[in-house]
């Protein structure tokens, strides 16, 4: 059984993210819970960057993702909080870099929200993967 990515058509495709997943009931879950832009010492990359803070985010996630024994290109869903009112076309571009060539994207739900746990990080993510 695969995992399957839906894009149906009548909708807009996009190369950022898939409208739905579909798994087999036999699907080993690992989630990955709110990832931000720290360092392996937890110190703040780029307080100020957000593409840069993305990047370590989307790192972290990848080294979670390794220990539960899944690989990048494995999440089904990732939800994405960008502090205030920063342009998401840094975080926008980190996250393309990241998935580039891996075929259909997960589903992404972007949120702005008024703060994260420290005033200094710009971006949250966390994910839900899923293999079959």
């Amino acid at each position: 059984m695969t995992i399957e990515r839906l894009n149906p058509e009548g909708m807009h495709s996009n190369p950022a993210y898939s409208q739905g997943v579909s798994l087999p009931a036999s699907a080993r879950i690992v989630l990955v819970g709110g990832q931000n832009g720290v360092d392996a010492q937890g110190r703040i990359v780029a307080r100020d960057d957000l593409a840069a803070q993305t990047a370590q985010a989307l790192s972290n996630l990848a080294k979670v993702l390794e220990a539960g024994r899944a690989k990048p290109e494995d999440p089904v869903s990732l939800s994405v909080y960008i502090a205030g009112d920063l342009n998401i076309g840094p975080a926008f571009g980190a996250w393309m870099a990241f998935w580039a060539n891996r075929g259909a994207p997960p589903i992404i739900k972007v949120l702005r929200v008024a703060g994260l746990g420290n005033p200094d990080f710009l971006i949250e993510i966390e994910a839900q993967a899923a293999i079959a």
